[in-house]
């Protein structure tokens, strides 16, 4: 599930009877009647890509970045050996133009393919030669040499830096898991395929198949997909039951009701195919059906916002988390950093950190005062806890015990706002639908902590916490974050 979006999705497939047969349509009949699409102007004159939004810009905008970083360069240390001033923008934009048609945007996966050198050498010499014409009279053709291959030099660097980066992140981040629809021989090629190719950074959860037996492999049944995505939280599904329309529809409603990525098995003449568009899997061809709109750019910035936050919030509250620190070493044994499991976006375990509030064998202790738990629904609190030492029961009221989670926004684990991280023994006893909080990353401080903290009700809790997850903005953020200041300063305990 994305931030931002809502638990129901529209169906976009039509309702079909399965007990009637489909009859053979004729191709040139069947081409007549379909409508052709509306193209807006862009659309008509660009190469169309496969790339969001975002990306898109960021990738074109690095490039105008860097060829006006170097052209301005060269025209300003070497006058005569330069780029006219006038002309500097003309070239980059060209540079660019001719890149979309040698399709140098069309993809969002590995930045440097094979063949993109001469794809750029081609953009830029096309561009320079362009340019080289209109200024005939004030520039020299050494001076058009000079600019082609330091653009092309400059322009290289930045997509190997950007592979790099690419690879770098791929290997950090979590790997996609990818649910399987079908369990023959198409399905189990698929899932060798994911397995074998560490690029592609997939986890392949398992099968379902209404005909196969129940196993570890064979997860369940079409009919479970509802509960199965959320349980495994599944990132995407692959369709893979060639001629079974009426099992493949099922599926792919349930799929897109559950807001995850799709994509199917075609059934396809044999043969290659190798200009038709199609993405293989291994051998086995697959198509794109849908692919969840995942807002990139909003992202960034509610990632740059958490970095900025935890950086500045470290370096302005040190001197107080020091002084922290030395209290609760002088009121109670045992470390002064506190660290536990807890349950992060999509099930993810990590260390998460806060100072010490209770004594040290404050997790033995739990089950002995389970029966006095004043929480409705799996979590656990109680007033008065007897576990609380002195200095924590101050530093809970002013919710100074959670200042160390910002390591943990740093690392990426949290984020500033988001749903508060739930220890696994309560997230053990959610509910199927209560797991879509775990649809996104924990944070410090939400929509509970400032509206509705001293509420014993987990249902409220959980409403407010999907609440923010289905209405989220940055906006949203910052005014929680507004409010958690105000909070702080009039204390409600933790």
């Amino acid at each position: 599930m994305i931030l931002g979006t809502s638990e129901k999705a529209p169906s976009r497939f039509a309702p079909t009877a399965e007990a009637t047969p489909t009859r053979p349509v004729d191709a040139a009949k069947e081409t007549t009647r379909r409508r052709p699409q509306a193209r807006t102007l862009t659309q008509l004159l660009l190469p169309q890509t496969s790339v969001d939004r975002f990306t898109f810009c960021e990738l074109v905008a690095a490039d105008l970045i860097v060829l006006v970083a170097v052209c301005g360069a060269l025209s300003l240390f070497s006058p005569a050996w330069g780029l006219p001033w006038a002309y500097l923008p003309i070239f980059a934009v060209l540079v660019t133009l001719f890149g979309f048609c040698e399709g140098l945007y069309k993809r969002a996966g590995d930045p440097s393919p094979a063949g993109i050198i001469p794809a750029l050498a081609r953009s830029t010499l096309f561009a320079i030669g362009l340019v080289f014409i209109a200024a005939w009279d004030g520039m020299r053709l050494l001076a058009a040499a000079r600019i082609f291959a330091s653009s092309l030099a400059s322009l290289a660097l930045l997509r190997r830096l950007r592979q790099m980066e690419w690879k770098r992140r791929r290997r950090e981040t979590e790997s996609r898991k990818i649910l399987i629809i079908g369990g023959g021989p198409v399905a189990r090629s698929i899932a060798r395929a994911l397995r074998n190719d560490p690029l592609r950074r997939a986890t392949v959860c398992g099968f379902v198949d209404d005909d196969l037996p129940l196993s570890p492999a064979v997860l369940g049944r079409i009919e479970d997909l509802d509960w199965l995505c959320r349980a495994e939280f599944i990132d995407e599904v692959i369709l893979a039951l060639p001629g079974q329309t009426a099992q493949t529809r099922k599926a792919a409603e349930a799929a897109f009701r559950n807001h995850l990525d799709i994509r199917a098995v075609p059934d396809l003449p044999p043969g290659p195919w190798p200009d038709s568009g199609i993405d293989h899997i291994g051998e086995v061809p697959v198509i794109t059906l849908h692919r969840e709109p995942s807002p990139s750019a909003t992202l960034f910035l509610k990632r740059l916002l958490d970095l900025i936050g935890a950086t500045f919030g470290l370096v302005l509250v040190s001197p107080l988390m020091a002084i922290v620190a030395l209290l609760i070493r002088l009121d109670s044994p045992g470390p002064v950093i506190y660290s536990a499991e807890r349950t992060g976006a999509k099930g993810r375990r990590f260390r998460c950190y806060k100072f010490r509030s209770m004594v040290s064998d404050a997790a033995h202790l739990k089950e002995d005062l389970r029966a006095r738990n004043q929480r409705q629904g799996p979590i656990f609190k109680i007033d008065d806890d007897p576990r609380i030492t002195r200095v924590g029961r101050v530093i809970r009221r002013y919710s100074l015990d959670e200042l160390p989670q910002l390591w943990n926004v740093l690392h990426g684990e949290m984020s500033l706002v988001g749903p508060r991280p739930h220890p696994i023994d309560e997230v053990n006893h959610y509910e199927l639908h209560q797991f879509r909080r775990l649809d996104v990353k924990p944070g410090i401080t939400g929509l509970w902590q400032v509206t509705a903290r001293g509420c014993p009700s987990f249902e409220l809790n959980m409403h407010l916490d999907l609440t923010y997850i289905e209405n989220w903005s940055l906006r949203l953020d910052l005014r929680i974050l507004a409010s958690t200041v105000r909070v702080l300063f009039t204390p409600e305990g933790a």
